[in-house]
């Protein structure tokens, strides 16, 4: 994960619905991001270069080694992979949750983990006023292009540009609406959150390394990085996901006994990617 704030780096191409497979198999098949990988990979340089920023905000390759992950063998291995072709919505909020944590642009979890509660309709002008109030040294013009990616990534169909070169790899999620007679500005939907596989939400628990075998709702609420953040929840959507989560796995109680709500895990924690296979099989 990266520490400092990046933005830039991709080109000004939000991530087309392809991109990631073609990508994985580009590297897995020993594949290198010199001048040949535009004869590879059928695109021309800068997508090229946009390619292989996309590989490393989703977590599909190592942002050192750039060999391919965990993760995206789990998903996108052609004899293994579980979803190759990103047919289920699970495995695009499961892409949503890498892109925030791996930070690798650094917008993603920003506006998951703070923005969003400030500014619940937002536009690119108090996005840059805010970003600058964290760090004033970077261009506005990054950010302005940043921001226009982001929304591509995200907007919902609904929005007035429809088209496919437009529509973004999240754009079935539904989290990003345009406000209706607000040119320009934009708001969170929480209405397609319930959705959200509980085995996923689960996996994210489970990947956690500062959780115990106690989890407080507030941590899973609120913290950086946390189910209650990534997914936008409000406090009703994500005690009902504990609640079926408890229900589902004899193993995990979701306590709330004198106000105090909380996970517990009766016994030593299962594999995070066991738990995601038993959905996806």
């Amino acid at each position: 994960m990266s520490e400092k704030l990046i933005f830039s780096g991709h080109e000004t191409f939000h991530c087309k619905n392809l991109w990631l497979k073609k990508g994985y198999d580009f590297v897995k098949n020993e594949g290198k991001f010199t001048d040949e990988a535009c004869i590879d990979l059928g695109v021309g340089r800068n997508m090229v270069s946009s390619i292989r920023f996309w590989l490393k905000a989703f977590g599909i390759i190592d942002l050192k080694t750039e060999k391919t992950t965990e993760f995206a063998n789990f998903l996108f291995d052609e004899n293994v992979g579980y979803d190759k072709y990103l047919e289920d919505e699970t495995s695009l909020w499961l892409l949503h949750y890498y892109l925030i944590v791996t930070n690798y642009s650094s917008i993603y979890s920003i506006i998951f983990n703070s923005f969003r509660k400030l500014k619940p309709e937002f536009d690119k002008s108090n996005f840059i006023t805010y970003i600058e109030e964290i760090d004033s040294s970077i261009n506005q013009n990054t950010l302005s292009k940043d921001y226009s990616v982001f929304l591509r990534t995200y907007d919902s169909k609904d929005s007035n540009n429809k088209e496919d070169s437009f529509s973004g790899i999240f754009s079935d999620l539904e989290l990003i609406h345009e406000v209706k007679k607000k040119e320009g500005t934009s708001k969170f939907s929480v209405s397609n959150n319930k959705n959200i596989a509980i085995e996923l939400i689960l996996f994210i628990i489970l990947e956690n390394k500062n959780y115990g075998l106690s989890i407080s709702f507030k941590d899973l609420y609120s913290d950086f990085n946390s189910v209650g953040n990534i997914f936008a929840f409000n406090n009703n959507q994500l005690e009902k996901k504990l609640i079926e989560i408890s229900e589902k796995y004899p193993y995990i109680i979701y306590s709330n006994e004198a106000g105090i709500k909380e996970l517990q895990f009766k016994k030593e924690k299962p594999n995070s990617f066991q738990i995601l296979k038993e959905y996806y099989e």
